[in-house]
């Protein structure tokens, strides 16, 4: 991920032990299925990395990431918080959040961290395209060379297609601990009211509303027509 404009630099430090941060990635798998990664959502979106890895600058071999001059090395919050509010932006539904280890050398801000090694500890799924909280894994399309992306459904979004469960993603990682992100104590109750009126619909009110609506459309198409008679024959 990129350094928002807000974040405010404090300082450069060295080795202090790994340090806990949350950020946001794209889940993926290798063309062979043998191996899950993660894609950086910014400057890191060309590169995979793995549950455990070594910041690299993309721009420049010539200095160790992170440099003072450079914009290299991985990113992430201090709090889980902040990366859960990135990741309600549209261009970023389809991204996990990420408890990590960072150590080596870093550089603090006012809202996270920019560092050289990282330690993928937590994966946390957020809710499917649907609204209901993600329960696996499948394939989304997308990619970049020798890698697919891979995207948190849930069952009924994923229907016959093949999904890798949690438990299949956390084998492949190495042993990273794969959850649903359950934020706040029960999300979903706060939509159970909703589903509670649907329940209360049944097939006898929705006829009338129904036939109303095909009179509606039947009335519009009777309207076109007349209007292409009209031009059809004044072109004649």
């Amino acid at each position: 991920m990129s350094r928002p404009s807000s974040w405010s630099i404090a300082r450069h430090r060295g080795p202090e032990g790994p340090l806990t941060g949350y950020k946001i990635a794209y889940p993926m798998i290798s063309a062979d299925s043998r191996r899950v990664g993660f894609n950086g959502v910014a400057l890191g979106r060309t590169q995979v990395y793995g549950q455990v890895a070594d910041a690299v600058c993309i721009q420049s071999p010539r200095h160790h990431p992170p440099s003072s001059w450079c914009d290299c090395g991985f990113y992430c919050f201090h709090t889980l918080e902040d990366a859960r509010d990135l990741a309600c932006d549209p261009q970023y539904q389809h991204c996990v959040l990420l408890e990590i280890a960072a150590s080596g050398r870093f550089v603090r801000y006012e809202l996270g961290l920019r560092y050289a090694r990282q330690t993928v500890r937590t994966v946390r799924l957020g809710r499917c395209g649907c609204g209901r909280m993600s329960t696996a894994l499948a394939d989304g399309g997308p990619g970049v060379v020798g890698w697919r992306r891979l995207h948190p459904v849930c069952g009924l979004c994923a229907g016959p297609r093949p999904v890798l469960t949690l438990a299949a993603f956390a084998t492949l990682s190495g042993g990273v601990t794969v959850c649903s992100d359950q934020a706040g104590d029960d999300p979903d109750a706060v939509f159970a009211p909703l589903a509670g009126v649907a329940d209360d619909v049944d097939e006898a009110s929705l006829v009338p509303l129904l036939s109303a609506e095909v009179a509606l459309l039947q009335a519009r198409l009777d309207q076109v027509q007349s209007r292409l008679e009209q031009l059809t024959h004044r072109s004649e």
